[in-house]
Parts: C-alpha cells; sequence; structure tokens
C-alpha cells in the first residue's frame, strides 16, 4: 500500500487539529498587516496633502531661505521611504518622536491625552452597553406593542441626531439655562474621581445619547432572529416565562452579533469621541489632534491618526476573536 501524498498546504492539518486557534492566529496576523497598511496611507496621505508645516509656521512673509532651513533641520528634504521607515521603526517603541509646533515629545503628550479620552470613553460604555442590552430585550419581550414602539421611536430620533447637535443641546439646557453641568469639560491631574465625573457628565451623556440607539436595535434584531427557533418554542412549551426564555436561551445565542456591535461601538466610542471633544473643549486626543492639524503639525497628527487606527482595529479584532469564541461548533469540533 502506498502511502498518502503530502498535504499541499502545510498548515491544513493544524487547521484540522485545531480550528479555533487557527482562527484566531489568522485574525491576529491580518490585524497586523491590515494596521501596517494603514500607517502607510497615514504617512503618504498626510506628505501628499497641499501646504508646509515651515510656510505655516513662518508666514507668508518668510523668505525662502527660512522655509529651506526650516525644512532641513526637520529632515522634510529626505526621501520620504527613508522618514516613514524610521518613523514607523520608531512608532513600534513607542517613540513618536517631537512636535513640529510646541518641541514637546508626542509621545509623553499622547500619554496624557490618550488617559483622558479612554476614561470619557469607557466611562461612556459602562453605562450604555448593559442599559442597550436591557432596552433591547425589553423591546423583545413587549415586541409590537406600546413599550417597543416608543423604544423605537425614541432610538430612530436619536440615531438620526449628529453628535455635535446633541452636545450642543445639551450645553445649551442643563449648562447654560439649568446651570446643573459644567462647561468646559476641563480635567487635569490632580481632580479627584468624582469631580473628574461631574466635568464629563454631558459629553459622556452625548456619546451615550448616540450609540445607545445603534446598539439597542441590533441587540433587539439580533433576538428576535434566535426567537422563531424550535428551542425556543419548547421553552416556552415547558411553561418557562417570556422574559426568562429571553434572558436564558435567546440572549446567549444571539451573543456572536451582540459581541460584534458592541465591540464595534466602543471602536467608535473611542475614535469618534473627536467631535465632542472639540464641542467640550475635552482636553483628549481629539482635541490634541485637531490643535494640531490647524498648524499642520505633522508628528502629532500621525501619531493620533496611527493610534486611533490601531485602537480601532485591536477592537474589530477582539469581536472578531470573541464571536469565534461563542460559536459551539469551533469550541467543540467533531
Amino acid at each position: 500500500m502506498t502511502n498518502p501524498a503530502p498535504s499541499i498546504l502545510p498548515g491544513l492539518g493544524f487547521r484540522q487539529r485545531f480550528p479555533l486557534l487557527a482562527l484566531i492566529l489568522e485574525r491576529f496576523v491580518l490585524s497586523i498587516v491590515l494596521l501596517f497598511a494603514v500607517s502607510i496611507v497615514i504617512f503618504g496621505g498626510l506628505e501628499a496633502l497641499p501646504g508646509d508645516f515651515a510656510t505655516t509656521y513662518l508666514g507668508q512673509s518668510a523668505t525662502p531661505q527660512a522655509v529651506a532651513n526650516i525644512r532641513e533641520d526637520l529632515g522634510l528634504n529626505r526621501p520620504i521611504t527613508t522618514r516613514y521607515v524610521e518613523w514607523l521603526g520608531n512608532a513600534v517603541q513607542g517613540d513618536f518622536g517631537t512636535s513640529w509646533a510646541s518641541k514637546n515629545s508626542v509621545s509623553e503628550q499622547i500619554g496624557k491625552r490618550l488617559g483622558n479620552s479612554l476614561f470619557l470613553a469607557g466611562f461612556a460604555a459602562v453605562i450604555s452597553v448593559p442599559l442597550a442590552v436591557g432596552l433591547g430585550m425589553l423591546s423583545v419581550h413587549f415586541r409590537n406593542r406600546l413599550p417597543d414602539k416608543i423604544i423605537n421611536v425614541i432610538s430612530l430620533a436619536a440615531i438620526s441626531l449628529p453628535e455635535f447637535f446633541v452636545g450642543y443641546l445639551l450645553i445649551l439646557f442643563f449648562a447654560v439655562k439649568f446651570g446643573v453641568a459644567t462647561f468646559p469639560a476641563t480635567v487635569y491631574d490632580s481632580m479627584g474621581f468624582v469631580e473628574r465625573l461631574k466635568a464629563i457628565a454631558l459629553p459622556t451623556a452625548t456619546l451615550v445619547l448616540v450609540v445607545l440607539a445603534h446598539m439597542m436595535r441590533m441587540t433587539r434584531a439580533a433576538i428576535l432572529s434566535v426567537m422563531s427557533s424550535a428551542y425556543m418554542e419548547t421553552a416556552e412549551l415547558k411553561g418557562l416565562g417570556a422574559f426568562r426564555s429571553i434572558v436564558k436561551h435567546a440572549a446567549p445565542n444571539a451573543l456572536a452579533p451582540i459581541i460584534n456591535v458592541i465591540a464595534l461601538t466602543l471602536a467608535y466610542l473611542v475614535v469618534g469621541v473627536v467631535v465632542v471633544e472639540v464641542v467640550f473643549v475635552y482636553p483628549g486626543m481629539g482635541q490634541y489632534m485637531v490643535d494640531a492639524v490647524t498648524v499642520r503639525d505633522m508628528p502629532v497628527v500621525q501619531a493620533c491618526g496611527l493610534i486611533f487606527a490601531a485602537v480601532y482595529i485591536f477592537l474589530n479584532m477582539t469581536a472578531d476573536i470573541l464571536a469565534i469564541i461563542a460559536n459551539p461548533r469551533l469550541r467543540h469540533p467533531r
């Protein structure tokens, strides 16, 4: 008897023996490749923009020699590939260079600002995620009845309003007319935890209102898609209450799409805080990047763009991995 021919794909045996681990490794490698591609787009795209930092910094009356001297000092006369490789190598080590405008370390400034942005996004997530999942299950429980219709109408209205408009409305009513909230949302290192929560009340409320409706509607749709399954009918025939059957059987089986929408929402909370931070003058990454764009401070803009992309890709990768783990056919292959 002849021996079987070797597999053409060297990784086929590993994929068959460990399908769950193979899929997780595949998502991880794809995320690294995607982040590398995004870094090229960020660096090349900013280099292709019209205008010049030296001209912006010196003003229109600057002499050509002065502009040339600044470009020489900043290394802008070197080939773009050389500068990209040097920038990416330093960025991997956590060194984003020096701000052209302030002459401060970009990494140190980002360390302070990123903490503020993550605190704002994290607090908004702590409120919005459980509230969205709870309202989604409640909407399914009362589907096609008055509570479900009220929740759907309010969610549609919330989705239709852009975050900057919601923010300005909250400032108008709660900061200007009633005087019960703080504006602008200023935070500093020595501020206590409770004081910090009071300072970010309005931007947090804005983010919660913006993302809550989308998460709730996706949760509702995911649970409704499994409500007609045979095991749900069996649960009802056994006398299990409607809401209890949703919590115990429907929600766990709709976990994968719910995890995906939550992870994407968390990614939006981190990346989408730019507009909210500008509206509330909050000292986070978004405000830092916008200030850098106005003066064409490229090291800051590149660093912020790369970090935002890394967070977004990481959270999407996490969502994919959690969805894979939540799949029982992959956890328990035959």
